[in-house]
């Protein structure tokens, strides 16, 4: 199989991203400019047992291509069952190791950062996707390390085990999602080996994406919590423009509401009321408009509430303050 994915220029991905990356978002960002989109982080265990809850989180849009399916697990012999149901959906170009996911619940299952704590470990799992898998590139996300950093053998054992493409979240497991984000380790990594790297970490503008590009000399960026309430971040990278017509906004907002709505049916504007409150942070009447949907459930009131405020507010006064956003990185 030949990759569909080309590193001749940066690649602008979506960062798979826990209650926010489905279908319906991801379909919004490649639409308007995103390179690749990666599913939420989906479980060995769960894929290996034939959850059809987790089969269904496979299911990707038509224009998501290429398309990467992340999964985590720690036990070689679930992660190779697991890589074999991935084998039977033709619709997944990528499968993306998770070695960086921070969060205690999935840590204490040895899997995401746990990885990185036991090198041998994380190599035995990617050389076994890299065996089972008959997808066309394999490809793993991780962090600087556990504790403290050991960036540059943790990214040459990714290399060694056969991986395509490397991304790299600049903060330990240690420091979560608060500490700063170290971008000279991104840097360092880019300069001690030969597959392509995208960086990832805090990342939540244009100005802030061109600079990591230039700093890191990386392959590429790939965009999380900066994309929510603010997707139309990866057309503004697309096209080279920092500013974005506000007609371009209401179009992608209505688009991902239309979207929740066909996928998830009336649960659909349940769903979208968390992407209210990231859109409208800003504008004047936002705290009115959250109290009105919190209350509204049918989809055509909902839709045309969501519509006539946004029309009304064609200028987006900031954008998403990622800080309030109460979900994490799948990594």
């Amino acid at each position: 199989m030949t990759s569909k994915l080309s590193f001749d220029i940066p690649i602008y991905a979506l960062a798979p991203l826990a209650g926010y990356t489905d279908l319906p978002f991801r379909n919004v960002v490649k639409k308007f400019g995103a390179d690749l989109t990666v599913s939420e982080m989906i479980s060995s265990n769960a894929l290996a047992h034939g959850s059809i809850k987790t089969i269904r989180m496979l299911e990707r849009s038509p224009n998501e291509d290429p398309y990467s399916v992340q999964i985590a697990g720690a036990e070689e012999d679930i992660v190779r069952r697991a890589v074999e149901v991935l084998n039977t959906q033709d619709n997944i170009d990528i499968i993306d190791l998770n070695c960086g996911c921070p969060v205690p619940k999935i840590v204490c299952h040895g899997s995401g950062s746990a990885l990185l704590s036991d090198l041998p470990r994380m190599a035995r799992i990617i050389e076994t996707i890299k065996k089972n898998s008959n997808k066309s590139t394999l490809s793993v996300k991780i962090r600087l390390g556990f504790e403290s950093k050991n960036h540059v053998e943790i990214a040459k054992v990714v290399q060694e085990c056969g991986a395509d493409f490397l991304a790299v979240h600049g903060r330990t497991r240690a420091g979560k999602f608060k500490a700063p984000v170290d971008y000279d380790a991104i840097a360092e990594i880019k300069a001690s080996i030969g597959i392509p790297v995208i960086a990832n970490g805090d990342i939540d503008s244009f100005e802030k994406a061109q600079w990591v590009l230039k700093h890191t000399k990386a392959d590429g960026i790939m965009i999380g919590r900066g994309a929510v309430g603010a997707p139309w971040i990866f057309h503004q990278l697309k096209t080279g423009n920092a500013t974005v017509d506000p007609l371009i906004k209401h179009a992608i907002i209505m688009e991902h509401l239309d979207g929740m709505v066909s996928f998830y049916g009336v649960r659909g504007i349940v769903t979208f009321r968390k992407h209210v409150h990231t859109y409208s942070k800003g504008y004047e009447g936002a705290s009115a408009l959250r109290d009105l949907v919190n209350r509204i459930e049918d989809p055509i009131q909902f839709r045309a509430v969501i519509d006539e405020f946004f029309l009304t507010h064609r200028q987006i006064i900031g954008g998403c303050n990622t800080s309030d956003i109460n979900v994490y990185e799948s990594m």
